[in-house]
């Protein structure tokens, strides 16, 4: 019985060697690092990629989103025009840019839909792109150089089927919604024109301009202020009813090319794979800028009828895009379009 308090005391110096053993392991054992949080989207600039050159109807649009955009996102929105191919070098650059949300792709008919039914494009135009927001639409024009004799659009037949296929026409590309109006027109007037490519609007309608082509189909908003200086002729438009901008100008239904309807419409992607977080905050962010009264009114000068809040969403840019392209590919194709 005697023994018990030395074996309790003899315990007792072993639980505390112990414990002063596994607390000295313990101090020389490393600290773990947290996990490093996150940064916020956005935390450095953006590029927005124009695949067109400077100066036509996506840059102009372009830049006048770039500003309400930067206010929206707290971040400088880049403008990075990368023309060619009918748009499809500057589509193919944005699909093999980073998810990241960083990198945006603004296009039109032309861009993202006759470039990819045209060219040998090494990506999926409806598949490689996520949709972000459709962002306006306007009408294509027929118009002239200054000095030419046709006073109508039904003069302007006449004169081109006297012409004998020696009259040339402005095209923004192979493919493009330019071309394409230019095809269904004479198709549907029985006249014919030797074409001539340009990279972008802004060339072709300098050399309209200056008499160096005769005649071109091209986005309504951008040829109104040439056509009210009177540096070319406008004939008419190629929509529904008539434009709100130049109601003077008949549709090509009043001026007997029946059924030649075609939109100049424009959306904004990003690469396929971006987190539907960024999504979400890139598609608020355009909806914000496009409620903005300054960017409204500059659209309206502009003439181009800015999407709805429903057609601003992903879902709705997906589905018009989708439609658009079962249309036009295989118009386009039964046309016999290459590029050249």
């Amino acid at each position: 019985m005697c023994g018990y308090p030395r074996r309790e005391k003899e315990a007792v110096r072993l639980s505390r060697r112990r414990f002063l053993l596994l607390a000295a392991g313990t101090a020389v054992l490393p600290a773990v690092p947290r996990p490093a949080r996150a940064q916020a989207y956005p935390s450095r600039p953006i590029t927005m990629i124009v695949p067109a050159p400077a100066g036509g109807p996506t840059d102009t649009l372009a830049r006048i989103m770039a500003e309400p955009l930067r206010t929206a996102l707290g971040q400088p929105v880049i403008i990075e025009n990368v023309g060619g191919a009918g748009g499809s070098i500057g589509v193919g650059r944005a699909v093999r840019a980073a998810a990241d949300g960083y990198t945006l792709s603004i296009g039109n008919w032309s861009t993202h839909v006759g470039a990819s039914a045209i060219y040998p494009v090494q990506y999926d135009v409806l598949k490689d792109l996520e949709p972000v927001s459709l962002l306006s639409f306007a009408p294509l024009m027929i118009v002239g150089r200054p000095n030419l004799p046709a006073t109508s659009v039904a003069e302007l037949i006449t004169w081109m089927k006297a012409s004998l296929g020696k009259a040339t026409t402005g095209t923004t590309g192979v493919g493009s919604a330019p071309h394409l109006c230019s095809i269904y027109f004479e198709d549907k007037t029985g006249t014919r024109s030797q074409y001539v490519p340009y990279r972008g609007a802004a060339p072709a309608v300098q050399d309209l301009a200056g008499g160096q082509i005769d005649v071109a189909c091209l986005e309504a908003s951008t040829m109104l202020p040439q056509v009210r200086s009177g540096k070319i002729k406008g004939y008419a438009v190629l929509d529904q009813s008539r434009w709100y901008k130049a109601p003077e100008l008949p549709t090509m239904d009043e001026a007997g090319a029946a059924g030649l309807v075609l939109s100049f419409w424009h959306g904004l992607w990003v690469p396929k794979g971006t987190p539907r977080d960024v999504l979400g905050r890139l598609q608020a962010a355009v909806i914000a800028s496009i409620a903005e009264p300054a960017v409204r009114a500059r659209f309206t000068d502009l003439g181009l009828t800015m999407a709805t809040r429903v057609q601003a969403t992903p879902e709705a840019l997906a589905a018009y895009h989708k439609a658009e392209t079962e249309k036009w590919w295989p118009i386009i194709k039964a046309a016999g379009i290459t590029p050249e």
